[in-house]
């Protein structure tokens, strides 16, 4: 499945009409799907939560620029990775962009397979991300289905208690513990302990990503 099929589009916002339509060309003929924009403003009216893919998006432009744009999604909590085009005189600023979260960038002139590899990149970390935000809303949501004592056996399970050992803490029976641990397990969808420890540890980890 190639990124138009995917549903990923690969968004370009630069006012240089040449260049933009020499990226086009380059894109669409390597089978992606292609937007482009002369304008942040033209693009923050297109844009939306939903969007995938990735941004190619130049520093200088006039009216908003590209970092003031970059500034802009983050504000709208955009997931939409960054791909920063960069004169030379420009490449402090697109520095700056890359540890405030922006994913790559590229300085002009470059050459052409120079950008596919950039936003072939781009894009396999965008599908994972989107995966790992997926997987991370599921186990969220089953996290939520769990009763107060099932979460309880859950938490020492993790801390690597044994059922034993959890019976004895909660001053229940270990048959009881038993009951509770199977039906954490099918609500966890998890077919494994290890599976059941990779999932709450990741939960953990969104968490503290905020």
């Amino acid at each position: 499945m190639n990124e138009a099929e995917s549903g990923q589009k690969i968004f370009i916002v630069d006012d240089d009409e040449a260049l933009r339509d020499s990226l086009v060309w380059l894109l669409e003929s390597h089978g992606h799907a292609v937007a482009a924009f002369g304008c942040a403003g033209d693009f923050l009216a297109a844009w939306n939560k939903d969007l995938i893919g990735c941004l190619l998006l130049d520093v200088r432009m006039p009216g908003m620029s590209g970092p003031e744009l970059f500034e802009e999604l983050a504000r709208r909590h955009s997931t939409l990775p960054v791909i920063f085009i960069t004169g030379h005189g420009d490449v402090p600023m697109a520095v700056a962009a890359l540890k405030k979260g922006a994913v790559d960038f590229i300085e002009k002139p470059f050459a052409g397979n120079d950008m596919l590899h950039i936003i072939a990149h781009c894009l396999a970390r965008e599908r994972e991300e989107r995966e790992r935000r997926r997987a991370g809303a599921d186990t969220a949501r089953r996290l939520a289905q769990l009763t107060a004592r099932e979460r309880e056996v859950l938490e020492l399970i993790v801390d690597g208690k044994l059922n034993k050992q959890i019976a004895d803490t909660l001053g229940i029976s270990i048959k009881t513990v038993e009951v509770h641990r199977s039906r954490l397990m099918e609500k966890m969808g998890a077919r494994s302990l290890a599976s059941l420890i990779r999932q709450v540890m990741s939960a953990r980890t969104d968490e503290a990503r905020g």
